[in-house]
């Protein structure tokens, strides 16, 4: 008879029980729930919020399995699916936009096993259903948006080196300077190729007006398209958080696609909602000049100066900027949430990429004692994030958005 000293059997028989713990979650399966995440950074997920929702959904009554409070924000557990759907549009009417309300499943596993990282088997969407999307990056816009950038950068160097110029402008493939004769065009082109390297430049004839015809070159254009098509995988991750999804797939498919599965989500439309959602942000200038009470009021009632767009920020403060964008979200190179090193309340901190540092310095020097807006734009709707008046000059392309 074969015997085998008494650890062994005491390892296979820890390594059993361990097994059978790890593998019970899989047999409690998963109730409807709702998850409340917020929409932007800076709006609070706390006990306040998970004791509001918790009142809203008994005065209707809304019964719920479980509510807490986790890192993506508050979760509600429900025994059925009528229950979650009424849950959902009561309180998604009382928050408001300012946060998701999205349907989800959640694991039944008791909170013992959940401490000790016991968690069900995550499967796909073949076995467990879900959502399946396949996005398209709109590179042309991306390129377009390029040459707009590039046309503000030759703007400048222009206005560096003293090089009169008649008119420039973007078409559909290219960026088009025109002067008033040859000599101009011929030595703004020298210059131009020396502090604009990132274009190929070529002379043309338009009805005896000499022009120049700057494009991107095939290199640059590339690493805009590779940069762009990053830039939405990284978006696009971020926002699948909001979702509470566990084990997503978020991956390049292809020259200009994104993939997305996310098993187990119930709610298609608010998926296909938060993923879709396109948010930029523009930097304007303050029109300092047009801010006195009575303009403001002209402009509400609709008599907004020429040269100047009518925006609020979140509690309805009325600001008139200037329609020229200074700078736009593409010439941010990095950013992460924190705090104002001041006041202590949320903060975002920005690095802008090098022609986003010089422009941000160059406006931030020729505009001291002024207002810089910084302006959300998501969904054709408009937001003052914070509008603070410049003190000094701003080098080196850090930026913060907090309060105004």
């Amino acid at each position: 008879m074969n015997r085998y000293p008494l650890w062994k059997y005491l390892i296979i028989v820890t390594a059993v029980l361990a097994g059978i713990v790890y593998t019970l979650p899989n047999f409690f399966g998963e109730s409807p729930a709702i998850q409340v995440s917020p929409l932007r950074t800076g709006v609070k997920v706390d006990l306040q919020l998970l004791q509001k929702i918790d009142d809203l959904l008994s005065d209707e009554g809304i019964v719920a399995q479980a509510s807490y409070l986790d890192k993506n924000g508050v979760k509600v557990r429900f025994e059925d699916t009528d229950s979650q759907l009424r849950a959902k549009d009561t309180i998604q009417s009382d928050l408001g936009k300012e946060y998701v309300v999205a349907l989800n499943l959640l694991p039944n596993s008791p909170s013992w096993l959940t401490s000790l990282n016991a968690l069900p088997m995550y499967l796909g969407l073949d076995l467990r259903g879900g959502v399946h999307f396949l996005l398209q990056v709109d590179m042309p816009s991306a390129l377009q948006q390029a040459r707009e950038s590039y046309l503000q950068d030759l703007r400048q160097v222009m206005r560096s080196e003293n090089i009169r110029y008649s008119k420039i402008s973007t078409g559909n493939t290219s960026i088009d300077i025109e002067f008033r004769d040859e000599s101009l065009r011929d030595n703004a082109i020298v210059t131009l190729e020396i502090k604009a390297s990132d274009l190929t430049y070529s002379v043309e004839e338009r009805s005896n007006i000499a022009v120049i015809v700057a494009q991107i070159k095939p290199e640059v254009e590339k690493r805009i398209q590779e940069f762009a098509l990053q830039q939405n995988i990284t978006t696009l991750r971020n926002r699948v958080n909001e979702l509470g999804v566990a084990e997503p797939i978020v991956q390049q498919s292809g020259a200009d696609r994104v993939v997305v599965q996310l098993p187990g989500v119930q709610d298609t439309a608010k998926a296909k909602d938060i993923l879709g959602r396109t948010a930029t942000l523009e930097v304007r200038l303050v029109d300092e000049d047009k801010m006195d009470p009575a303009s403001l009021q002209a402009a509400q009632e609709g008599q907004i100066p020429a040269g100047d767009d009518l925006m609020f920020d979140r509690e309805g403060t009325p600001y008139l900027l200037k329609k020229e964008v200074i700078l736009t979200g593409d010439r941010i190179a990095d950013a992460q949430p924190g705090f104002d090193s001041t006041t202590s309340e949320a903060a975002v901190h920005l690095s802008l990429d090098s022609r986003g540092s010089s422009i941000f310095q160059m406006t931030t020097r020729e505009n001291i004692g002024r207002r810089i807006a910084m302006v959300l734009v998501e969904k054709g709707s408009t937001e003052v994030v914070t509008a603070p008046v410049v003190r000094a000059e701003i080098p080196g392309g850090r930026v913060q958005i907090s309060g105004s």
